[in-house]
């Protein structure tokens, strides 16, 4: 790693700590050259996976892409940055673990996403269904929000 300062390419790690859940390590580091002491992140990021989509092409996986179908459904939500980053970890984890080959179905991140979104924000889940799952009327989008909406218990009525 190289001096942000300098440009010393000799600098030593002093403390390193797993931060958010595991999926990246903070590095303290100081250079050996000026003594300017910095910080790097270490994030996981996943490598040269092919994203089949429901039209035969392929594409490379894009987080940003990722950041973009979340970010649409969140929009003025009150999900804090460090909690869809964590969201985003999970759901990368998620699609990494179920890909076979370097290759995973467009239609298996879609399902991952809803499944985080279901857990994450409710409302945030039935945007990004509506779009997913392309609901051609409103009963469609009705039985969707019955399925994620509390059931209410009945009341006995007193004689």
């Amino acid at each position: 790693m190289h001096c942000p300062s300098c440009r010393a390419g000799d600098t030593r790690v002093i403390d390193s700590r797993v931060i958010e859940e595991g999926s990246a390590i903070r590095r303290r580091r100081n250079c050996e050259t000026c003594s300017f002491r910095f910080s790097t992140l270490e994030e996981m990021e996943i490598l040269s996976l092919t994203v089949d989509k429901a039209d035969g092409s392929e594409e490379p996986y894009d987080k940003d892409k990722l950041l973009f179908s979340l970010n649409t459904p969140l929009r003025k939500r009150p999900i804090t940055s460090a909690r869809l980053k964590s969201v985003v970890n999970s759901i990368q984890e998620e699609i990494q673990t179920k890909a076979k080959a370097d290759h995973i179905a467009s239609s298996i991140i879609g399902e991952i996403v809803m499944k985080h979104l279901k857990k994450l924000d409710k409302v945030a889940y039935i945007r990004f269904a509506s779009f997913y799952r392309s609901f051609e009327d409103l009963s469609e989008f009705t039985e969707e929000v019955n399925k994620i909406s509390p059931k209410k218990k009945s009341k006995k009525k007193k004689k």
